[in-house]
């Protein structure tokens, strides 16, 4: 039996939770998890696959079409991300072309181009940039990449290049020299990513061969596949974790499950030896996230606010529309001027806010509040700090200096749905809207519906006789603050109002009826 006795802590190591129904993936560096990805067995993954689709219908004053893939949505594709199938074109047809990633969006393909090119019921190509979101159907690209380890296959394009993270110019012209002894098919570009760093010339050039391999495979598919179809299935999180976050500082891979255990293995055999040596698996007796304490961090994700060491603390809040950030100071005690104690929150907070983007994969446009600045040189150092710590992120992200509003204004790419938003559903008691209305408000309510009804109702000598049934909370406010506004109600209109308590009743709710037939002459239950 496995010990679990791997000597000093790792500074930098992956750690994995298999579970039947779930699987979670943390980078730790430190003690301190960076990197968070989740995935349940039960969902397909869309983003990144390939599609054969079908053009549905084309609106020209969206500038986009709508594709059937076979999912119960149809895809968006934007005319700028369309371009020709240029795979049966000769060399010098090829080049005769331009690339239309390198022109502006609106020249790379007009309406009337695609009302020739790509008439509704004509077939296509695409790739899944964006999930289905909310109501939202999937946003698709026909500018189509194969991710390796080490490169991108791009088929359709002539580009060749090197990641723009990649700085040292020694290793860019090692890698550039590799590049130059890739053969690869006339209709395919190809970009070395940033984990090709000090990799070896012949794992790079292997990869190049085993992507041209599978892209050959997806023609043939193509070629075969009535649409829509799925022509290529992006792998699941174990693999697309290997891939992009195991890079040469990892110390480790930490498992908990045998059999994911293995599969990681031969995953990494084609990575040399040294790859292997990387991954182990735990035998302990907590779970392997509590035993790294990072189940306690990832509580964090779930909580809209994030406590800061020095005492500060930072809120978010996720809405449809955009994201808000709030840096307030909390109890923070430090030494120095009051700019200065601000200054420092600030900037603990920018790096706290980079990472909690991270590990929440949080998308689309979000606004930051930080604690007011009358300096504009701290201004322009938390703005710095920012950007050198959202540096570290994968998505690509858009940031606006503070403005004259003490508002940072940023944009994150969105490819899925924040890890709130896959987690979670819409509270079915306050129906999402994070509130429910106070039983002040609701008696307000209630004596104006009695109101209402008393007054449609037929003159009499008799009186009026009413049963109001409401949630507890709202019933004691009637007994304690609201009896004589009730008793006024009986007197002017002639009335009795008895009232019942009902603790399964939603406290928004109320119902009035006529006690002697039941007949219910009022309900807002619908709600």
């Amino acid at each position: 039996m496995f010990k679990w006795l791997f000597g000093k802590k790792a500074s930098r190591e992956i750690i994995i939770n298999a579970e039947p129904l779930e699987t979670r993936v943390v980078l730790v560096e430190k003690g301190k998890v960076e990197e968070f990805q989740v995935e349940h067995t039960t969902d397909e993954r869309i983003v990144g696959s390939i599609y054969k689709g079908r053009i549905q219908n084309l609106e020209h004053d969206l500038q986009a079409a709508f594709v059937d893939i076979g999912l119960r949505k149809n895809a968006f594709l934007h005319y700028w991300d369309m371009f020709l199938d240029i795979s049966s074109m000769d060399e010098d047809e090829i080049l005769s072309r331009i690339d239309r990633r390198s022109l502006p969006r609106q020249r790379r393909i007009t309406p009337q181009e695609v009302e020739r090119l790509f008439p509704p019921g004509s077939e296509i190509v695409v790739q899944v940039v964006k999930g289905m979101i909310g109501t939202k159907g999937p946003r698709v690209t026909a500018v189509l990449s194969i991710p390796g380890r080490y490169l991108v296959l791009m088929p359709g394009s002539l580009l060749r290049g090197i990641s723009k993270k990649i700085e040292d110019e020694a290793e860019r012209k090692r890698l550039r020299k590799i590049l130059d002894t890739i053969h690869i098919s006339k209709d395919c570009g190809i970009i070395v990513r940033t984990a090709a760093t000090n990799a070896r010339k012949r794992d790079i050039i292997e990869e190049a061969h085993r992507l041209q391999q599978k892209w050959d495979e997806l023609k043939r598919k193509i070629a075969e596949t009535p649409a829509p179809a799925c022509i290529y299935q992006e792998p699941d999180v174990i693999e697309r974790v290997i891939r992009d976050w195991l890079t040469g500082d990892v110390d480790r891979i930490v498992v908990d499950s045998k059999e994911v255990y293995e599969r990681l293995k031969q995953i990494t055999s084609t990575m040399g030896a040294r790859g292997k040596v990387k991954i182990q698996l735990y035998d302990g007796d907590l779970p392997i996230f509590e035993h790294y304490k990072i189940e306690q961090q990832l509580e964090n994700v779930f909580s809209n606010k994030i406590m800061l060491e020095s005492g500060g603390y930072i809120v978010i809040e996720e809405t449809e529309a955009l994201t808000t950030v709030d840096v307030n100071s909390g109890r923070y005690k430090g030494e120095g001027s009051q700019e200065d104690a601000i200054l420092q929150i600030n900037l603990e907070a920018a790096e706290e806010i980079a990472r909690q983007l991270r590990l929440r994969n949080i998308g689309g446009l979000l606004v930051i509040d930080f604690i007011d600045m009358r300096s504009r040189k701290s201004q322009n150092t938390v703005y710095r700090a920012f950007k050198e710590a959202l540096k570290r992120d994968r998505a690509k992200t858009n940031v606006l200096p503070i403005s004259s509003l003490g508002l940072m204004e940023m944009t994150r790419q969105r490819s899925d749905e924040s890890i709130e938003s896959s987690s979670h559903m819409p509270c079915p008691y306050c129906r999402g809207r994070s509130t429910v209305k106070s039983p002040l408000q609701i008696s307000v309510e209630l004596q104006r519906r009695l109101t209402t009804i008393l007054r449609k109702s037929k003159k009499s000598d008799e009186k009026k006789a009413l049963q109001a049934v409401v949630h507890p909370a709202v019933l004691e406010r009637l007994k304690r603050e609201d009896e004589q506004y009730l008793l006024d109600i009986e007197a002017k209109y002639n009335a009795q109002l008895t009232f019942k308590s009902d603790p399964n009743r939603h406290i928004e709710c109320f119902s009035i009826l006529d006690p002697a037939t039941g007949e219910i002459l009022y309900s807002n239950e619908e709600k």
